[in-house]
């Protein structure tokens, strides 16, 4: 019983982790990627779609990206899509491919996007801990429902406890390498 509740936990933390990290991945850093652009959901003949369904992602140069839909009468929704989204990219099209260019980041900006950083990281922290709390509110019903000992219930809370520290370590970690590469000139 116990056990299943913490390899629950940790698989949701595990979760929230890679959450975070595929967030921090569409932060714009001044580097073209395209993981910045998948998931920008364009409006494909009355059909939200994923844009990296829709078209090939490339990325030629340091501050380029290269967006090639499979199909051209696609280019106006996949430039619309690009417009309406909070990326900040003004895209050009010359028929076939559209191109997005990366602009230099200024300081401030940079400081903007560590904060937006910061932010994502902790709110990371909170659902960890959120899932800490689900997890020993639940062990303690278990103890309170004289289902396991309350020697068992330590060894829980202990474990528990050292799971959550060592996700909230592996979250700070990824947190701070993003913040690093944002400030990085």
């Amino acid at each position: 019983m116990i056990d299943d509740e913490l390899l629950d936990a940790a698989d949701r933390m595990e979760k929230t982790a890679d959450a975070l990290q595929r967030d921090l991945a569409t932060i714009r850093t001044g580097r073209a990627s395209p993981a910045i652009v998948e998931h920008l959901q364009v409006d494909y003949y009355g059909t939200p779609t994923p844009l990296n369904q829709l078209a090939t992602i490339s990325t030629p140069e340091a501050r380029l990206i290269v967006i090639q839909p499979w199909d051209r009468g696609s280019i106006g929704a996949v430039e619309k899509a690009i417009l309406k989204s909070d990326i900040g990219l003004n895209p050009s099209n010359d028929g076939t491919v559209i191109r997005l260019a990366i602009p230099q980041l200024t300081e401030e900006r940079r400081r903007e996007i560590a904060k937006q950083v910061r932010k994502r990281v902790e709110d990371a922290r909170v659902a960890v801990r959120n899932i800490r709390r689900d997890c020993h509110d639940h062990i303690r019903r278990l103890e309170h429902d004289h289902e396991i000992s309350q020697d068992d219930l330590h060894r829980a809370e202990t474990e528990l406890q050292k799971l959550t520290d060592d996700q909230v370590k592996q979250i700070d970690k990824v947190g701070h390498e993003k913040e690093e590469e944002v400030l990085a000139v």
